[in-house]
């Protein structure tokens, strides 16, 4: 294609080889350079908290693609290298120590970052946070000498270390300040389910408590809680939630309001600067607001749609979010927008658990959640995509033919 320049890639993630691989696709021969801090190529963060947490995966196992791959498309790699500061005006990365870096297209995929305490002894030793493969790999061999674990947060991070420390045999206890955990982005009917379950498989749950400071003396040994509890642990692992990793551009010249804004077409205010994956907050056309979504599927799908914008074909972005969860034998798939919902209808058995949820908001079918019943995900996702209006009653009963349901919203789309 004529007139095609150089492409800057800005960070490791799936967004970012999700952007590359679709670079090549859509014909752009001009230079591309992806940058990470990490000195890996991308990877599947998704394993971190469950198989490779679990030793069941290797390092390598994990890589999207080997470096030969990239090397093949013709992508230059700058693995282990930090971007240090961003001159938009003038089309320049500046890398740690010192290197300038032109660029005619950034595409930012930095991320997000894990947000971190700042309470008495959270700066002890055996503390942990998990983002990295690093973080994930230093995890792994204090799990391995670990007995008593310490999981703050219940968010899916915590919730899927939890079940992986469990399953690996170690004392658990979660502490979480919402009275149900997963209740924002699940709801308390399906963050009850997931509790329930936590709970049958050996996890003490401190719910609607907080951490008040760390104690021990050459590492963290006890919790203290707000109620004055204390909890013995040899190991803490803190999931709290992420922050978009945005500290590069402050005063940059781009808009920044829970992560870099950008159109539908991954298009920031400024020319040839574009952002995807859990860095970037997007107009979604389909529902007329904008979203922010820290999940694998949409950094992998953005990036690569992002990309295409780049390569001169700019289309909206307009998908139903989804994303998945493991613990123990439980398998939770999400497919939706987030809230707020004004309804959650449950067709199936919580107890054991094997449960669909439809959330609603004026009754239009918002999301859906499958636990242990992947067939009924697809028929349910289908009903979200065509904003379907439903009777609760109908959705809750286990005779309803969901994917009869979902052709027929289609049909009348």
């Amino acid at each position: 294609m004529p007139g095609q320049r150089s492409c800057v890639i800005l960070g490791g993630g799936v967004a970012a080889y999700g952007a590359a691989e679709a670079l090549r696709a859509a014909g752009f021969d001009g230079p591309v350079t992806l940058v990470s801090a990490e000195p890996v190529v991308p990877y599947d963060r998704t394993t971190l908290s469950k198989a490779f947490l679990q030793g069941q995966k290797t390092a390598e196992e994990i890589l999207l693609k080997p470096v030969e791959h990239y090397q093949g498309l013709g992508i230059e790699l700058r693995l282990g290298q930090r971007a240090s500061a961003v001159d938009l005006d003038r089309h320049e990365l500046t890398l740690e120590p010192g290197e300038r870096l032109p660029f005619d297209t950034l595409l930012i995929a930095t991320g997000a970052e894990p947000v971190r305490l700042r309470l008495p002894g959270f700066d002890l030793p055996g503390v942990r946070y998990l983002r990295s493969l690093a973080d994930a790999q230093a995890l792994r061999e204090d799990l391995s000498r670990a007995e008593r674990v310490l999981v703050v947060g219940c968010g899916f991070i915590g919730a899927e270390v939890a079940a992986s420390a469990r399953t690996l045999g170690k004392q658990v206890t979660v502490v979480d300040p919402l009275p149900v955990p997963l209740a924002g982005p699940l709801g308390e009917e399906v963050g009850a389910i997931l509790a329930e379950v936590h709970r049958r498989h050996g996890v003490e749950l401190r719910l609607g408590q907080k951490v008040a400071e760390l104690r021990g003396h050459r590492r963290a040994e006890e919790a203290v809680l707000e109620s004055g509890e204390r909890i013995a642990c040899d190991l803490v692992v803190v999931g709290v939630g992420v922050r978009p990793a945005v500290a590069l551009f402050q005063g940059s010249g781009l808009q920044i309001e829970d992560g870099i804004l950008v159109d539908e077409r991954c298009a920031t205010g400024v020319p040839g600067v574009y952002a995807a994956g859990d860095v970037a907050n997007w107009w979604h056309p389909a529902i007329g607001r904008r979203l922010r979504v820290e999940h694998f599927d949409n950094a992998a799908q953005q990036g690569a749609a992002a990309a295409r914008a780049i390569a001169g074909d700019p289309q909206p972005y307009a998908p139903v979010p989804y994303f998945w969860s493991d613990q123990y034998d439980l398998n939770l798939q999400y497919a939706g927008y987030p809230g707020p919902w004004d309804q959650v209808v449950l067709r199936g058995d919580p107890a054991a658990p094997s449960v669909t949820a439809f959330y609603l908001r004026q009754g239009v079918v918002e999301a859906v959640v499958t636990i242990n019943r992947p067939r009924e995900l697809r028929p349910g996702r289908r009903l979200v995509e065509a904003r379907a209006r439903v009777d609760p009653a109908v959705l809750a009963d286990p005779a309803t033919d969901l994917r009869a349901l979902a052709q027929a919203a289609r049909a009348a789309e």
